[in-house]
């Protein structure tokens, strides 16, 4: 058994199965005082997209648990489109980390990345009790490995933090 993806007896879905694009065309409403997208917008439009991406894998509802990182690259400015894509990294028992990227896309669609970020979603019942997520995660090729074990090293840290309450 490969040391990547699923371990026990749960049927699989692939990476790409999951996979979740939304575009937002950066309206007067989203700018800040200096005409860019404020950050505060990207993250909840990465939010909805990374819970998409997690609802479509687990076929449940999720609540999001985490945000381990929100790396800014660039900016967007009013009337620019900003294309976000959610794939899953890794599957635990009830959890998921979904990776959303976030670019700025010209007319010719040329895409600038603005952002990355890494979120943990658990499934839950609709009462919203965590529930095992019915699908373990196809891993394959060097990529999607380099995901799972970016995934397990950030769960090792957020462990971390919890216990030395930092």
């Amino acid at each position: 058994m490969s040391q990547f993806g699923n371990h026990d007896d749960r049927p699989t879905k692939t990476v790409e199965l999951s996979r979740s694009e939304v575009t937002h065309v950066v309206m007067q409403t989203d700018i800040n005082g200096q005409g860019r997208l404020f950050g505060g917008r990207l993250m909840e439009w990465i939010d909805e997209v990374g819970g998409m991406t997690a609802m479509r894998h687990s076929t449940h509802e999720v609540i999001t648990a985490s945000v381990d990182n929100l790396t800014f690259k660039a900016e967007a400015r009013l009337n620019d489109m900003v294309v976000m894509i959610g794939k899953v990294t890794h599957v635990g028992n009830s959890s998921m980390e979904v990776r959303v990227d976030s670019y700025r896309e010209n007319e010719v669609g040329m895409r600038v990345p603005i952002n990355r970020a890494y979120l943990t979603y658990v499934a839950v019942t609709p009462e919203g009790k965590p529930i095992r997520v019915p699908y373990g995660l196809e891993v394959s090729g060097p990529g999607e490995e380099a995901e799972w074990e970016g995934a397990i090293k950030r769960q090792r840290m957020r462990l971390e933090r919890k216990k030395e309450a930092f």
